[in-house]
């Protein structure tokens, strides 16, 4: 009996964390594979996983029926959360991801701005939990190509302390414009 005590706690932190996360799919697409005797047809997933709290990770899977590429596309994405540095509720400052012919550009913005973003970035946006920022997508639209720059742009990000100790000034200094009035980050 002690023993099942034990599993059973063991078991309800992973249900626990297996909760806490949003899963959202952003793309289902056919793709086909030309062999000798025509095509074999098969659907790739793409998906993101975050906690709107920091921490982000996107996964493709590939499988002849899409529940079976939704399930290993979450599991790659699950393998692959990533913590990223924010700063209440948007980003200490610009970058560009790029992945393939496909680059999004990320501003940091005021609040009250919203999330303005398209397609696949949003979803990224929104699973990380940013509530202001200002995005474009540049180049191919690829969907897959799109989220997998925005996540790599985002993995970019220095943090405010970073970012002060590289440039050599005061904390208060590199805050976003709208923020430097205020004392102590609040």
């Amino acid at each position: 009996m002690a023993n099942e005590g034990k599993r059973t706690e063991k078991q309800s932190p992973v249900a626990e964390f297996e909760r806490e996360f949003e899963e959202k799919t952003v793309e289902i697409r056919r793709v086909a594979k030309v062999v000798k005797g025509g095509r074999r047809f098969s659907f790739r997933v793409t998906v993101i996983v975050g906690d709107r709290g920091g921490q982000v990770g996107a996964g493709v899977g590939k499988a002849n029926t899409v529940p079976d590429a939704i399930r290993k596309a979450t599991t790659q994405a699950r393998r692959r959360l990533q913590r990223m540095n924010l700063y209440y509720g948007t980003i200490p400052h610009e970058v560009i991801g790029r992945v393939g012919g496909s680059e999004v550009l990320l501003k940091p913005a005021s609040p009250g701005t919203g999330v303005i973003a398209g397609g696949g970035v949003r979803a990224v946006m929104q699973a990380v939990g940013l509530q202001d920022i200002l995005t474009k997508s540049m180049g191919s639209p690829n969907i897959h190509n799109v989220v997998m720059a925005t996540v790599e742009a985002l993995k970019q990000l220095k943090s405010v302390d970073e970012l002060a100790a590289m440039r050599g000034k005061d904390i208060s200094d590199v805050k976003p414009f709208w923020d430097r009035g205020k004392k102590n980050g609040s």
